[in-house]
C-alpha cells in the first residue's frame, strides 16, 4: 500500500508539456494579443519623437605624445600614468569639454532654455526655426518651467494662454509672468507665420536645460594612442543638434585661446604700466636737461666732454641694462608677494635668464590648469588642493630664485659702477657745468634704454598674441546620422511581438497556477493513487435522466463504461452489490450520478434500488418527482413498517426503485446508527441486484462513514472545475487508512470543450453526438 502523505504534491516548477496544450487551445486569444501589441508598437513608432545621434571629432595637440623618448616611454606605460596621479592632455581636454560651464555658455548664447513647438492633432513637434522668437527683458533669478499656447489672430495680435493667463498681446509688447519674468515676442525674419497653425513654447531655467543637454552629451577618448576626442549628442532635431555641438566646440576652442592670451595680456599690461612710469620719468629728465641748457647758456659740450661720453657709453649701456632688469625684477617681486589672488605673471621679459623664464611658464601653466579644472569641480576637490600646494611651492621657489638673480645683478651693477669710478677722476677735471650736464645725460640714456627695451618687448608680446592658436581643431565637424537611433523599428516590433505572446501566455500560466480547482485528470492522479472508475461529461439537458434504453449519446456511453468498470470491482460471489456514493461537498452531482447509474444498470435487466440516505439535505426524490412523505426515517422510528412499505417503483424503468429519506430527523447520525438500518439493508439485499446509496458529502459530515460498513464499493464524486484540489486529500486519506474499502473516483460534469481532448474523455463524437462549435470570442475567453 502506498505511504503517500495526505498533503498535495507541491508544484515542482513550470511543466511545458502541460502548459503547451493550454496555450495551443487559446491560440485565438494569443493571435488577438499579438495583433493588438503589434498595433500598439506601430502607434508608438508613428507618434514617438525620433532621436538622432550627432557626432564630431576634435584633435588635441598633446605634447606628452610624440616621437620623443619621454613620449614613447609614456605611451609604453599606457594608463599607468593615471595610477601615478598624472593625466594626459587629451584626457584633461575631454573633461573640460563636458564641463557644465561650457554647456551653460552654449545655452545662454543660443537661448536653448526656450523651446518652440508646433501643435499637432495627436502629438506636438518641436521646431527649430520658429516663426516667432521669445526674448527676455528681465528674467527671474529662478525660472519655473512654464508652457504657453500661442495663436496668431486675424487682427495681427497674439492670443497667449498659460494656466490662469488668457490674454491678447501685440508683437514686441512686454509680457510679465510670475516666476518667469518679463519677455517680448517678436516675428522671426524670413519665417512664415501661418495663421491657422497653433504653436506653443516652453520656458525652463538655464540650469534645467543644461542638465538635460549634459545627459544627452557624451565625450570620450576612444583610443589612448591617439589624441582624438569623440563628441556625441542626442537630439530630436538634427540641425539643432549639429548647431549645439558646433557652438560647444567653438566655446571650448575660444576658451583655450583665451587661456593662452591671458599670459600675453598680463605681460602687455605689466609693460604698459612700466612704460607709462618710465615715460613720465624720461619726460621729466628731458625737461630738466632743456632747462639746464637754457639756464647755463650751454650750447654744446667741449671735445673733451664728448670724448668722455664716448669712453663711458659702453659702461653706461651695460649699467642701464642691469638697472632695467633690476627694475623688472622688483616689480615681479611685488607680484609674487601679493598672495591675495593667483594671477598669471608676465612672461619672456627676462630673455637672459632662461631658468627664471621657465619657472614663470610653469607657474602660469599651473594657474591656467587650476582655472580650467574649476569649471567642473569645487575648490575642495583633492586635485585643486594639490594644485594649490604646487602653486604655493612654485611661488616660494620663484621668490628665492628672483632674490638670487637680483643679488647677482646687484654685484654686476657694483662692478660696473666701480669701472665708472675709474673715469670719474677725468670727469672731475671738466668744468662743473658740463659735469652736471653729463650726469643728467647719463640718467636720460639709462631711462631711454629702458623705455626702448620695454617698447620692444611690448611689440614682441603683441605679435606673439596674434599668433596664438588653440591646441585643438575640429577634424570631423558635427554631423547627424541619416536615420534616428531611437526608437529602433526592429527592436520595437520584436518587443511588440514578444509582449503579444508573453501577455496571454503569462495570463494562462498565472491562471493555471492560481487555479485551485480540478481541471485535468493529472490533477487527480498526482494527488492520490485512488483509481478513476468513470468520467461523466456535462449534460446540457435540464432533465436529471441522461441515460435511456436506446440512447447512444456520449454521456450514455460514459455511464455504460462506469458500469463495466464497476463489474471489475465487485466480488462475483456476492449476489447483491451495495454502492455508496459520496463526495467532498454538496453540489458535485451525487443524485444525478446515482439516478443515471441506476438506470444504466436496470437497462441490463437488473433490479436496482436507489436509497436516499442524505438525511440532512435530501434531493433525489424531488428530482425524480417522487413523494417523500414516507421513507427511511419512518422505517427506523416506526417498527411496524416493513421494507415493502417504503420501497417505491419509478416510472423511469420497471426494474428501478427508490427508498426516499422521509422526514428530516433531528439526529441524522444517530438515525443511521440505528440497528434497523442494518436490518433494512440486509433485507433489501435479498430483493435487489444493486443498491445505490446516495450519502451526504464526507468532507463535511461523517454520515457516509457510518454507512460504509453496509457498502461493497464506494464511489467518490469529483466535479470538473468545481471540486477543490486540496479536497482530494480526503479521498486519499480514506484510501490509505482503509476507512472505506474498494473506493474509486468518478469525475462528473466534464465540460466538453477543446480542453476535453487533453483532460478527459475518449472521443465519443462517433456515437452520434458532436461537440457544438463555439463562436470566436467564446473560444478566446472560455476553456
Amino acid at each position: 500500500m502506498s505511504t503517500r502523505s495526505n498533503q498535495l504534491p507541491k508544484d515542482e516548477g513550470l511543466d511545458i508539456s502541460k502548459l503547451l496544450p493550454k496555450i495551443i487551445r487559446k491560440w485565438p486569444l494569443i493571435l488577438l494579443s499579438v495583433i493588438v501589441c503589434l498595433g500598439l508598437a506601430y502607434l508608438y513608432l508613428r507618434y514617438t519623437t525620433p532621436m538622432f545621434r550627432i557626432s564630431a571629432r576634435v584633435l588635441v595637440n598633446d605634447e606628452k605624445k610624440g616621437g620623443s623618448a619621454l613620449g614613447a616611454a609614456a605611451d609604453a606605460l599606457g594608463d599607468l600614468g593615471g595610477l601615478l596621479g598624472t593625466k594626459s592632455t587629451v584626457d584633461n581636454e575631454a573633461e573640460i569639454l563636458q564641463t557644465r560651464y561650457l554647456m551653460e555658455q552654449v545655452v545662454k548664447d543660443m537661448h536653448l532654455n526656450i523651446t518652440y513647438i508646433k501643435k499637432g492633432r495627436v502629438n506636438d513637434i518641436e521646431i527649430y526655426k520658429s516663426p516667432f522668437t521669445v526674448q527676455f527683458v528681465v528674467p527671474e533669478d529662478t525660472i519655473k518651467a512654464t508652457g504657453f499656447d500661442l495663436e496668431l489672430l486675424k487682427n495681427g495680435k497674439i492670443s497667449l494662454k498659460s494656466g490662469l493667463l488668457d490674454t491678447v498681446v501685440e508683437f514686441n509688447g512686454k509680457i510679465t509672468f510670475p516666476k518667469v519674468g518679463t519677455f517680448i515676442i517678436t516675428k522671426t525674419p524670413g519665417q512664415l507665420f501661418v495663421q491657422d497653425e497653433r504653436y506653443k513654447f516652453s520656458i525652463v531655467s538655464i540650469d534645467e536645460k543644461v542638465a538635460g543637454l549634459m545627459n544627452d552629451l557624451s565625450v570620450s577618448v576612444g583610443n589612448k594612442l591617439i589624441t582624438v576626442i569623440d563628441l556625441t549628442i542626442n537630439h530630436p532635431i538634427p540641425k539643432k543638434g549639429e548647431d549645439i555641438l558646433t557652438e560647444l566646440i567653438h566655446k571650448y576652442v575660444q576658451g583655450n585661446i583665451d587661456d593662452k592670451n591671458e599670459v600675453a595680456d598680463s605681460t602687455i599690461k605689466f609693460i604698459r604700466n612700466r612704460l607709462a612710469f618710465i615715460s613720465s620719468e624720461l619726460g621729466d629728465l628731458e625737461g630738466n636737461i632743456q632747462g639746464f641748457k637754457q639756464k647755463n647758456n650751454l650750447a654744446d659740450m667741449t671735445e673733451q666732454s664728448k670724448l668722455l661720453v664716448q669712453n663711458t657709453s659702453s659702461f653706461m649701456n651695460e649699467l642701464s641694462k642691469v638697472e632695467t632688469q633690476l627694475s623688472i625684477l622688483s616689480n615681479l617681486q611685488e607680484y609674487l608677494k601679493d598672495e591675495s589672488g593667483n594671477r598669471v605673471l608676465p612672461s619672456s621679459i627676462l630673455p637672459g635668464d632662461m631658468v627664471f623664464t621657465g619657472l614663470i611658464d610653469k607657474y602660469n601653466a599651473l594657474l591656467l590648469d587650476r582655472d580650467r579644472r574649476l569649471l567642473g569641480v569645487t575648490e575642495t576637490n583633492p586635485v585643486i588642493t594639490n594644485l594649490d600646494k604646487q602653486i604655493k611651492n612654485m611661488r616660494t621657489d620663484m621668490l628665492a630664485n628672483l632674490i638670487s638673480t637680483k643679488n647677482g645683478l646687484e654685484i654686476t651693477k657694483a662692478q660696473l659702477q666701480g669701472q665708472m669710478k675709474s673715469v670719474e677722476g677725468q670727469v672731475q677735471q671738466i668744468p662743473a657745468t658740463e659735469r652736471n650736464y653729463l650726469n643728467l645725460a647719463r640718467q636720460q640714456q639709462i631711462k631711454q634704454e629702458l623705455y626702448i627695451y620695454l617698447m620692444q618687448k611690448s611689440e614682441e608680446t603683441a605679435i606673439s598674441k596674434t599668433s596664438n592658436i588653440a591646441n585643438s581643431r575640429t577634424i570631423d565637424p558635427p554631423k547627424s546620422e541619416f536615420k534616428p537611433f531611437s526608437p529602433k523599428k526592429s527592436v520595437v516590433a520584436l518587443v511588440g511581438l514578444f509582449m503579444g505572446l508573453a501577455i496571454p501566455i503569462g495570463i494562462i500560466y498565472l491562471l493555471d497556477v492560481l487555479n485551485n480547482k480540478i481541471n485535468t485528470k493529472e490533477d487527480i492522479t498526482e494527488a492520490t493513487e485512488v483509481p478513476i472508475l468513470g468520467e461523466i461529461s456535462h449534460s446540457d439537458d435540464s432533465a436529471n435522466l441522461a441515460v435511456s434504453d436506446n440512447s447512444r449519446s456520449a454521456i450514455s456511453e460514459q455511464f455504460r463504461a462506469l458500469r463495466t468498470n464497476l463489474s471489475f470491482y465487485h466480488n462475483e460471489n456476492e449476489k447483491t452489490k451495495v454502492i455508496l456514493l459520496t463526495s467532498s461537498m454538496s453540489g458535485e452531482g451525487k443524485s444525478f450520478v446515482a439516478i443515471n447509474l441506476g438506470n444504466v444498470l436496470a437497462i441490463t435487466g437488473k433490479r436496482v434500488l436507489l436509497m436516499e440516505l442524505d438525511l440532512r439535505k435530501p434531493g433525489m426524490s424531488g428530482k425524480l418527482n417522487t413523494s417523500n412523505g414516507v421513507g427511511f426515517t419512518n422505517y427506523v422510528v416506526d417498527k411496524s413498517l416493513t421494507a415493502k412499505d417504503i420501497v417505491k417503483p419509478l416510472d423511469i424503468h420497471e426494474d428501478l426503485f427508490i427508498v426516499s429519506s422521509g422526514p428530516i430527523p433531528p439526529n441524522p447520525a444517530e438515525t443511521l446508527l440505528n440497528p434497523r438500518t442494518k436490518e433494512l439493508i440486509d433485507e433489501l439485499r435479498t430483493q435487489f441486484d444493486y443498491i445505490i446509496i446516495d450519502a451526504p458529502p464526507i468532507g463535511i459530515i461523517t454520515d457516509a462513514q457510518l454507512l460504509e460498513p453496509h457498502a461493497d464499493v464506494c464511489l467518490y464524486l469529483v466535479r470538473h472545475k468545481f471540486t477543490l484540489k486540496n479536497q482530494l486529500h480526503i479521498v486519499d486519506d480514506l484510501f490509505r487508512t482503509k476507512k472505506m474499502k474498494k473506493i474509486g473516483i468518478v469525475i462528473n460534469d466534464i465540460v466538453l470543450s477543446d480542453s476535453y481532448a487533453y483532460g478527459y474523455g475518449y472521443g465519443y463524437g462517433s456515437y452520434g453526438e458532436e461537440i457544438a462549435k463555439k463562436g470566436f470570442w467564446k473560444r478566446i475567453f472560455k476553456g
